[in-house]
């Protein structure tokens, strides 16, 4: 593949059963990420969005197609492999956050490098550098229920570079967040593509939310139906 292209997505097709029924959520897709771009996926509920996403993250795999990233073709990857290469490879942000309770910040973020043979010094310099990112370092000993909404969206983006992946993937990231804090969210994925030069493939119903990014993409009944590479200007940008 390419050194310039970070995602490639090469004729994925992806149906499931429900009852008697197969629905067929990806048809023919394919779709090129290249590095340091972020890239916005938008489109109806249904259309394949956040299945796409899965199989980009390694979630899924494909019933036909192949899926790569860099130089790995993750779609034919067994479930071991697949989940060492996430640790490594990948930082997911999630609409409802997905951090333990119990737990502080500081040990949420921790939690992917425990599966990295680091020593304890070695993990604590990469979750302190991590917060430091995402502006949350006076609030390493907080527990979930103690901060707000975008700082727990902040928290767990902190999670997700804490491995320096060079993929972050964002499933509706702002999608549970107030006005305020969801362009604080925007404003820190600007800073990881464009400081950090990471590639970040971001689904959103939200068209200011998308409008931050490079370029969108539009799904439709599985199929990609058109492109608006222009669309930051819906902010005002440009």
């Amino acid at each position: 593949m390419s050194s310039d292209i970070c995602v490639r997505v090469n004729n994925v097709h992806k149906s499931f059963q429900r009852g008697d029924e197969i629905l067929h959520v990806l048809i023919g897709l394919t779709l090129e990420v290249p590095e340091r771009e972020f890239l916005g996926l938008m489109g109806p509920s249904g259309s394949g969005k956040t299945t796409l996403l899965n199989l980009i993250a390694g979630l899924d795999t494909p019933d036909e197609g192949e899926v790569w990233v860099r130089d790995q073709c993750i779609s034919q990857m067994n479930e071991s492999r697949l989940a060492e290469w996430r640790t490594r490879n990948l930082g997911f942000i999630f609409q409802f956050y997905h951090l333990l309770p119990v737990l502080t910040a500081y040990q949420n973020v921790e939690l992917p490098l425990l599966l990295l043979p680091l020593s304890g010094r070695q993990r604590r310099q990469q979750v302190l550098a991590a917060l430091d990112i995402v502006h949350l370092s006076d609030r390493i000993h907080h527990k979930p229920g103690q901060l707000s909404g975008g700082q727990q969206q902040r928290v767990g983006i902190a999670r997700a570079i804490v491995t320096d992946p060079a993929l972050i993937v964002a499933d509706e990231p702002t999608g549970d967040l107030d006005a305020h804090s969801a362009e604080e969210i925007l404003d820190l994925l600007g800073e990881l593509r464009n400081s950090m030069q990471k590639t970040i493939v971001m689904v959103t119903h939200d068209p200011r939310a998308a409008a931050r990014a490079d370029r969108i993409l539009h799904l439709e009944k599985g199929r990609l139906v058109d492109e608006a590479p222009e669309a930051a200007r819906l902010a005002g940008r440009g």
